[in-house]
């Protein structure tokens, strides 16, 4: 899973969350940077009964936090929708763009290509190097503008 630090970093650099089901979020500064929600139609919990591990299902959460503000909230992409960010930028930009990602001795590598030039992404994981390329896109375009 992408790291809150990484996500908080695409937010700031202008990253729009239309919020969905099963979507994974994070909310910063309240002592939760280590917790991901993800938004669900009904709550599952994962308990004992009798000794035994079971799944709970839970209409309402009892919890001190009623709501939270989208905006107060740091959307978490999955390496999907990493790839599909990336890969929408990349072709609204230009049509011959190529995306590719590798399995290397360091991680993962992610070459992008876009006007003529190729970058290369390389991190721990699949959804570290889509999100290092997409942070860069978005700052080429902030640059633009």
């Amino acid at each position: 899973m992408l790291s809150l630090a990484t996500a908080v970093a695409l937010k700031n650099a202008g990253l729009i969350w239309q919020a969905d089901t099963h979507d994974f979020f994070g909310i910063p500064n309240r002592d939760m940077d280590e917790r991901a929600f993800v938004i669900a139609d009904l709550l599952a919990n994962l308990d004992i009964f009798r000794g035994w591990p079971v799944v709970t299902f839970h209409g309402v959460a009892e919890w001190s936090l009623d709501y939270i503000l989208t905006t107060e909230v740091v959307w978490i992409p999955t390496e999907s929708q990493l790839r599909q960010q990336l890969a929408a930028r990349l072709q609204a930009d230009d049509a011959g763009s190529e995306l590719q990602l590798t399995l290397c001795t360091q991680g993962y590598t992610c070459l992008i290509t876009h006007h003529h030039q190729s970058q290369r992404f390389v991190a721990p994981t699949a959804e570290e190097a889509y999100a290092q390329a997409l942070l860069q896109l978005l700052k080429e375009s902030e640059n633009k503008s």
